[in-house]
């Protein structure tokens, strides 16, 4: 759905008040206006919304659907746009808000417009309009060039949520008519892609092959910020004792810990008990400083094998590493015994104290999944009980 903002609080208005003339006197706008808006509403959703009777228009069960993600989403804008002149709320549009997003990302039009696909005039023309609305500036040019005001941010990151809820909505209408049940962004840290997520993946897959997923994998900063903005639903991995505020909310799955790994024939693993004087007498790869697997190997490496060692955060670059040479590493247990099962690497037996970890997701506060994202949640929770 690339539903207009307009036509939203119009349908906003009409499901509250069931009339289309008080609609009208609420939205500043002629009757035949609301008709022909809530028309090209219903056929962008490709379902009837609306049901009109004698009494008044009422809202069909895939209206309620709109209804309900049409006021989250107006609620996002609402907030940003409370300190602004009213005239935004009425005017602003979705390709407007589109370009704010993209200069307030790249903090130049050329590259806005690049990245849009639109032509330059555009997209400046577009900030323009909704600057005028606002009654206030969005962006300031200064010797370093382009910088995005508090209030374009605010407004910005309000839109991302707000096209995140419309597009919920377009998934939900989607599932009711038959259609494809939807799709989920999942922000994938190290650990949830040794098994955890890939098996529920599947799993999920084999009973729904029309739901789609994406995959984004990075650092854990860069997958919070994602998430932060609208463009993942759900971080999976290992949980930050700081990471819950306001807008962030965590849910424990299960308990990790990190293990000492190799490559299968070692050397080291030929020994009986083995000691953490005798783990920093070889090379090492690891993580870099900060992380929570660095911050329990940082113990038993003295500094001389700290600055020597090869620093990554890429587990697939540890494996190759370790596989061809004498290196030691260090990785969550439930990837390790991922490694172990193919034989691409061993487990050391020694244990790391202090190692352990939550496990589990992380989601924005009030986030509202979707039916079919809310059963692969539910199966990812049945699947974290097998895996451990």
């Amino acid at each position: 759905m690339q539903s207009s903002i307009r036509h939203l609080r119009m349908f906003q208005h009409l499901a509250a008040t069931h009339s289309v003339t008080r609609t009208a006197e609420l939205c500043h706008v002629s009757q035949p206006a609301v008709t022909q808006a809530m028309n090209k509403l219903e056929q962008e959703a490709g379902i009837a919304l609306l049901e009109r009777t004698s009494q008044g228009i009422f809202l069909t069960r895939a209206g309620d659907i709109v209804a309900r993600r049409t006021e989250r989403a107006l609620s996002h804008l609402d907030a940003a746009m409370s300190d602004m002149a009213r005239n935004i709320k009425f005017q602003a549009t979705r390709p407007q808000l589109t370009a704010l997003i993209a200069v307030t990302e790249t903090e130049n039009f050329t590259l806005a417009a690049r990245k849009l696909g639109l032509a330059q005039p555009t997209v400046h023309r577009s900030t323009s309009l909704l600057e005028q609305s606002a009654g206030m500036r969005f962006f300031e040019r200064t010797a370093h060039g382009l910088i995005a005001t508090r209030a374009a941010r605010q407004l910005a990151h309000a839109a991302r949520l707000a096209f995140s809820e419309i597009d919920q909505a377009a998934a939900e209408l989607s599932a009711m008519a038959g259609g494809a049940r939807g799709r989920i962004v999942i922000g994938a840290l190290p650990l949830s892609q040794a098994s955890l997520l890939p098996e529920t993946m599947l799993r999920f897959r084999s009973s729904q092959p029309d739901f789609e997923f994406e995959v984004v994998d990075g650092c854990y900063d860069e997958l919070l910020s994602g998430l932060r903005r609208g463009e993942i639903d759900v971080l999976i991995g290992a949980l930050r004792p700081a990471a819950a505020t306001d807008d962030i909310q965590q849910e424990r799955l299960f308990d990790d810990s990190v293990v000492i790994v190799s490559r299968k024939d070692h050397p080291i693993l030929s020994r009986n008990g083995v000691s953490p004087e005798e783990l920093a007498d070889y090379p090492w790869v690891v993580p870099r400083r900060g992380t929570q697997i660095w911050s329990n190997l940082e113990p038993i490496l003295c500094e001389d094998r700290e600055q020597k060692a090869i620093v990554t955060s890429s587990a697939t670059l540890l494996r190759e590493l370790l596989r061809g040479s004498d290196h030691l590493g260090a990785l969550s247990r439930l990837q390790a015994e991922a490694e172990a099962k193919v034989e691409a690497l061993a487990i050391v037996p020694i244990d790391i104290p202090d190692s352990n970890r939550p496990v589990g997701l992380t989601i924005r506060t009030g986030w509202q999944p979707t039916g079919a994202q809310q059963e692969f949640l539910d199966m990812l929770r049945q699947t974290s009980v097998s895996v451990v």
